[in-house]
């Protein structure tokens, strides 16, 4: 049968509204997953809870995802997630377990098995390659174990390191953060020691203050110290981070409002950068670097802001990011403490607001680093959010942006 001219032309424009529904069918199914680490309540004894928010990935708008589901104890200060995003683990401090759960592509958490920790765990670490769980607690002791992974499932300890100073052996140290490099071969761990830096108490030690902690990885998960290590990182670094290239390390001084930047040198070595520190806002207490291992982003506890950084690929120095209004500020809710990068096309910078009880978003100029606003941040949490990450999904979620 031979159609007419007239008939050909809406035949043709039917197909292309068809096409054009599905395509906008597609944006609107494709969503990532945000979680956030939060209190249920306001009470001391209030079980901890992980909130899920449903991101447009068009947008970077946040709106509630699957029902919260409990953390498995209290107080929880950190999640970590599997490069595979299936499963997830949180740190609940006032209970010293780290519970596990899987992520389904939903966004439902369930929960899994749990592990008892040393006193105090401050902040966990999975290596890319979802073998070893890494956890720092103290003081009191204050010790980085790993645990070794099977399926998503947490083992029996493999290796434990105590921290440690040199020439100030009885000196009380806090742990305060850790990363794995991406190539899975190094381990590090910032951390304060409290003898020498103790504002509004007294102190018992001369040794400098702050310190990240180096050990190379070995076979079965065993740590042996880097050269040199510990090594001095200002007063009182309170987060570590390394690039997905395995050439940095960058860690936040929290007293003296700065970012602190170490090359990585053969064995596992840090050396610093000659050019730094530098300049962040007041109390920096958290930092992120994008997928693509370009742009660093600090979330300033006190200044309620973020500060971006692009990184010199060539010695990994970082230079503040002037956004086109002219202006490094970028505003959050009050109280930032934890900032990630969404994890599936590095597009959008979220906060979790610990006294804003909320979560800030930004979205990120891929070109340039610099950030904007999200529709209608920030979004309402539970009580004291206390960390943040993300997790892709829908038609992008297999797809890389890292170098």
């Amino acid at each position: 049968m031979k159609l007419s001219k007239l008939s050909r032309t809406i035949l043709v424009s039917s197909l292309g509204l068809v096409v054009a529904t599905l395509l906008t069918s597609c944006e609107i199914v494709t969503i990532d997953y945000v979680f956030v680490a939060n209190s249920a309540g306001s009470g001391s004894g209030t079980t901890g809870q992980i909130q899920t928010f449903d991101a447009d990935s068009q947008t970077g708008a946040l709106r509630n995802g699957a029902p919260a589901v409990s953390s498995g104890g209290n107080n929880p200060v950190a999640i970590a997630i599997t490069a595979d995003y299936a499963n997830l683990y949180v740190v609940n401090q006032a209970s010293n377990n780290v519970v596990h759960f899987t992520i389904a592509d939903s966004g439902v958490l369930t929960q899994k098995d749990t592990v008892t920790t040393s006193p105090n765990p401050s902040f966990v670490q999975v290596n890319t390659a979802g073998t070893y769980l890494y956890v720092v607690s103290g003081p009191s002791p204050a010790v980085l174990t790993a645990y070794p992974l099977s399926g998503g499932t947490i083992g029996a300890v493999a290796a434990q390191v105590t921290l440690s100073i040199p020439n100030f052996g009885g000196d009380t140290v806090a742990p305060t953060g850790v990363t794995v490099l991406a190539n899975n071969d190094a381990v590090y761990v910032s951390a304060f020691d409290q003898s020498a830096y103790n504002p509004g108490g007294t102190t018992t030690s001369i040794a400098n203050p702050g310190w990240i902690f180096g050990y190379a990885v070995g076979s079965n998960g065993a740590l042996t110290t880097a050269v040199g290590s510990p090594y001095k990182a200002g007063i009182k670094p309170v987060a570590v981070v390394s690039d997905p290239t395995n050439r940095f390390v960058y860690t936040t001084d929290f007293a003296s409002n700065q970012l602190i930047g170490y090359t990585i040198q053969s064995g596992s070595v840090l050396a610093f950068m000659i050019n730094g520190p530098f300049s962040a806002g007041t109390e920096p207490d958290a930092l992120t670097i994008d997928p693509r291992g370009k742009y660093i982003y600090v979330s300033n506890g006190l200044a309620n802001t973020v500060t971006s950084f692009t990184i010199d690929l060539a010695t990994g120095t970082p230079s503040a990011i002037v956004n086109t209004t002219g202006s490094q500020v970028n505003s959050t809710d009050t109280d930032p403490v934890s900032v990630a990068v969404d994890a599936a096309l590095g597009r959008f910078v979220y906060t979790a607001n610990y006294l804003g009880n909320s979560v800030s978003g930004f979205r990120l100029n891929a070109d340039t680093g610099a950030l904007t606003p999200t529709q209608a941040s920030p979004y309402p949490s539970g009580l004291k959010s206390a960390v943040v990450v993300t997790v892709p999904h829908g038609n992008h979620s297999l797809q890389s942006v890292t170098p």
